[in-house]
């Protein structure tokens, strides 16, 4: 696209948006402030470098794409690419299945920082930060109940495994310098009816109490809900009432994964109340078409919805935002852009909302200048301010990327049969 072209565009946006009262070039510099943590796991599906092994636990990755990234290095080089497409300086959210195991088998209740301190090493040269999770699927021990299991052993392995995990997310972020996130996801459920919804959530919670006595510095956790997992859709422990109310009590981040509630459900509708009572938020954003299908992220109604209020509450700097989903039936790289400019997009068009004059509006009674306000908004030319954002930070704009993304895909990942 021409240059010369784009400026002009840009210019002509920041006019109408500031006849608004909307300062686009302080919009702009927010955005490139906003890291977007990149899972690691759309990579290679899920399947990790611990026992090389299909995805299974409660959920499944689709589709058979060429150029599944194979062994470490792999992934490294798909993060490399992705990286010098998008703009702004970005994270790295990893599994604790995608240590360096050296060949060995490391079980998850053995893992430590030393099969990580290369993950560590890399990310401090390659400008990422780095944000961590347990993995309490794909595993001979998950079976239906990890953390909420009434089986001693068995639960206190989980347990032991998720304090190593803390330890590895804590030494991540004291080398960087940055909180390390870390989320707990565990699929625990039932596929038919339970009679004891009240004990496993109590075993649970008993298990997390466990998990966060230790005080880390380096460190942040996060707790996700879910919906249902596939085997197990009649009961989930850890649902998002469960957590809500756990995260209230012991003021714990919540993790609001896109993908993870009833299809009429709006999540954006939560953030509100949500930031009532917990610290802080971790998105998890994904695209559920039936379901937690993860589908690629695009910018849709309830993304931007999702930002929407994020940024009318002012609550920015109390959310974190990462990507989470993996669609293995196109090319893997082109999922990452896609889902990730169009959480940018998402973004930008939450910051560019004339929200001073809006909430003048409301303020005073006046509905019908608010609703007419909020549609003319959308046709704003928002994509004019979004091509000058790629722009600046010398990635390719508009669809330029995709030219790139095939190149990438004859000479590389053509190459992984």
């Amino acid at each position: 696209m021409n240059e010369q072209l784009i400026l002009k565009n840009y210019e002509i946006a920041r006019e109408r948006y500031a006849a608004l009262g909307v300062d686009v070039d302080q919009a702009v510099a927010t955005l490139e402030q906003i890291p977007i943590s990149l899972h690691c796991w759309q990579t290679d599906d899920v399947v990790g470098f611990e026992r090389n092994v299909a995805l299974s636990g409660g959920i499944q990755t689709t589709g058979n794409y060429p150029g599944r990234a194979r062994n470490i290095d792999e992934v490294r080089q798909d993060i490399d690419c992705v990286t010098t497409l998008l703009a702004g300086n970005h994270r790295l959210n990893l599994h604790e299945i995608y240590g360096e195991f050296g060949g060995k088998f490391v079980d998850r209740d053995q893992v430590g920082v030393e099969h990580f301190q290369g993950w560590i090493d890399w990310a401090r040269a390659h400008n990422l930060k780095l944000d961590f999770n347990s993995t309490s699927f794909s595993h001979p021990k998950s079976g239906d109940l990890t953390l909420a299991n009434p089986d001693r052993e068995i639960r206190e392995f989980w347990i032991e495994h998720t304090k190593r995990c803390r330890r590895i997310a804590d030494a991540m972020g004291r080398a960087q310098g940055d909180p390390c996130i870390m989320n707990i996801w565990v699929h625990d459920g039932s596929k038919d009816l339970t009679v004891n919804r009240f004990k496993y959530r109590q075993i649970l919670a008993q298990s997390l109490d466990e998990i966060l006595a230790e005080k880390l510095d380096g460190m942040k956790t996060c707790v996700e809900a879910k919906l249902f997992g596939i085997g197990l859709e009649s009961y989930t422990v850890g649902s998002h009432d469960f957590f809500a109310g756990y995260c209230a009590s012991r003021n714990v981040i919540y993790t609001l994964d896109t993908g993870h509630y009833e299809q009429t459900e709006n999540v954006s509708d939560m953030v509100a109340s949500l930031l009532l009572y917990v610290p802080e938020l971790m998105l998890h954003v994904s695209r559920p078409v039936r379901w937690d299908s993860d589908h690629v992220t695009i910018m849709n109604d309830q993304t931007l919805d999702l930002f929407k209020e994020i940024v009318r509450a002012g609550a920015l700097h109390r959310a974190h935002v990462g990507l989470d989903y993996f669609d293995a039936s196109i090319n893997r790289i082109g999922a990452y852009i896609i889902g990730t400019r169009a959480t940018q997009k998402c973004i930008l068009q939450a910051l560019l909302e004339p929200l001073a004059q809006l909430r003048r509006y409301e303020d005073a009674g006046q509905g019908f200048q608010r609703l007419a306000l909020l549609e003319e908004a959308k046709s704003l030319p928002f994509g004019a301010v979004f091509d000058y954002f790629n722009l600046k930070n010398n990635v390719p704009v508009g669809e330029a990327f995709i030219p790139v993304i095939e190149q990438y895909e004859r000479d590389v990942l053509s190459k992984r049969q």
